[in-house]
């Protein structure tokens, strides 16, 4: 895994929970497969920069947030 993609991962978990959303309502809200944000979150696939600004807008934060 790489180190990048499992602190983001790591980032994006941390801010899903403190808004109190489930992975199945952040994977549907974001139109991605809820197994596939858990690979996100373990940092065990590399996604774009287009999927990060669209998890940060449904998470209501700055796509800066999501980054190390």
């Amino acid at each position: 895994m790489d180190d990048l993609a499992v602190k983001i991962g790591l980032l994006i978990r941390k801010n899903r929970t403190e808004k109190k959303i489930t992975q199945e309502k952040l994977a549907l809200l974001c139109d991605i497969d809820r197994s596939y944000l858990g690979r996100i979150e373990r940092g065990e696939v590399n996604i774009t920069v287009l999927k990060l600004f669209e998890i940060a807008k449904t998470l209501e934060i700055s796509p800066t947030n999501l980054l190390p």
